[in-house]
C-alpha cells in the first residue's frame, strides 16, 4: 500500500515537472526493418489513458544509457498505449533494439506543438515523408481517417532508401486499398524484384493533383528532402503559409533548457517541432542554422 501511494505521488509530481521521468512497461515490440522497430508502452499503472496530439514527441530514457527525443507515432484516439517507432542510429536507440515485452523504459512528455489538423476541415491534405519521417505523420492519417468526411483529397508520398527499409508495410498496403486515400511509395535504389517507383520523393509529385488554393502540405523527413519538396510544391503554386514542416533535430532536454535545438530565435522542442514554413523560411534556407 505504501509503495502504491508513493508511486501515485511521483506520478502527480511528474505531471507538474517536465524534468521527471516516469517508468513505463513495454507491451509489445515490432521489428519493422533491420534497424527500425516499434515500441508499444503501457501508461503508468494503467490508471489513466495517455493523451497527445499528432506531431508531439516524448523523451525516452533507457536506464544507465541515456535519453533521446522520439515522435509519438500511434493513434491519438487510442490512449491505452503509447507508440513510438524508432530507427537505431546512436548509442541509446541501438540499445533500445534489445528491449522486450515486460521490460521498462522511462518517459517524459509529451512535448512540443502539433500539426493543427483541426483547422484544415474542407481542405485537401498533402503529406510527404522521407525515411523515418513517416512515423510522425502517421498520427495525422489516423486522425483524418477517423473523421474522413471533414477533409478533401488526402495524399501521402513516402520515400525510403531501399524496399527493405520501408516501414508500416502491412498498414500502408491496407490504406492503399482505400478509395478515399492516395498513397505513392518510392525508393532511392532497388533490385529487379521491386515493381514500384524508384527515385526521390519529389519525382512522385507529378503523379498527384494539387489545388494550391485548397491544399495544406505537411512535410517530415531529412532536411534535404524537405528542401527540394518545398521547391517543387512552390512550383505548383503552393504558398509558404500552406506548408508545414517538422524540424526534429538536435533536441536534448525537451524543455528549452539546454539550447541544443536552438535555430535562430526558435527552440525546436518548445516552439516546434512543427512549424509553419512561412515563419521559419528565412532560417530554414541558412545552412549554418
Amino acid at each position: 500500500m505504501a509503495n502504491m501511494l508513493e508511486r501515485k505521488r511521483v506520478m502527480k509530481a511528474a505531471a507538474k515537472d517536465a524534468t521527471l521521468t516516469m517508468p513505463h512497461r513495454v507491451q509489445r515490440v515490432t521489428k519493422e526493418t533491420r534497424d527500425t522497430f516499434t515500441l508499444e508502452l503501457a501508461p503508468p499503472d494503467g490508471n489513466a489513458e495517455f493523451s497527445f496530439k499528432a506531431g508531439q514527441f516524448n523523451m525516452l530514457y533507457l536506464y544507465g544509457v541515456g535519453e533521446v527525443p522520439i515522435s509519438i507515432s500511434g493513434d491519438p484516439d487510442d490512449g491505452s498505449k503509447i507508440v513510438h517507432t524508432v530507427r537505431a542510429y546512436g548509442a541509446v536507440t541501438s540499445r533500445m533494439m534489445a528491449l522486450r515485452k515486460e521490460d521498462w523504459i522511462g518517459i517524459r512528455g509529451p512535448f512540443g506543438n502539433h500539426w493543427p489538423i483541426e483547422n484544415w476541415a474542407g481542405h485537401d491534405i498533402f503529406l510527404a515523408a522521407g525515411g523515418i519521417g513517416v512515423a510522425p505523420l502517421r498520427p495525422v492519417l489516423y486522425y483524418i481517417l477517423s473523421q474522413r468526411e471533414k477533409y478533401g483529397r488526402v495524399t501521402l508520398l513516402y520515400g525510403e532508401r531501399t524496399p527493405v527499409d520501408l516501414i508500416y508495410r502491412s498498414q500502408i498496403e491496407k490504406w492503399r486499398g482505400r478509395f478515399d486515400l492516395e498513397i505513392f511509395v518510392t525508393v532511392d535504389s532497388a533490385r529487379e524484384r521491386w515493381r514500384g517507383d524508384v527515385g526521390v520523393v519529389t519525382t512522385l509529385i507529378p503523379k498527384t493533383r494539387i489545388d494550391p488554393a485548397h491544399t495544406v502540405a505537411l512535410l517530415c523527413g531529412p532536411e534535404i528532402m524537405m528542401y527540394y519538396t518545398i521547391q517543387e510544391l512552390a512550383k505548383q503554386g503552393l504558398a509558404d503559409d500552406r506548408m508545414y514542416i517538422s524540424m526534429e533535430r538536435n533536441m536534448k532536454c525537451g524543455c528549452g533548457f539546454c539550447g541544443h535545438c536552438q535555430v535562430g530565435p526558435k527552440f525546436v522542442c518548445q516552439d516546434g517541432p512543427v512549424f509553419l514554413f512561412k515563419e521559419v523560411k528565412r532560417l530554414f534556407w541558412k545552412r549554418e542554422m
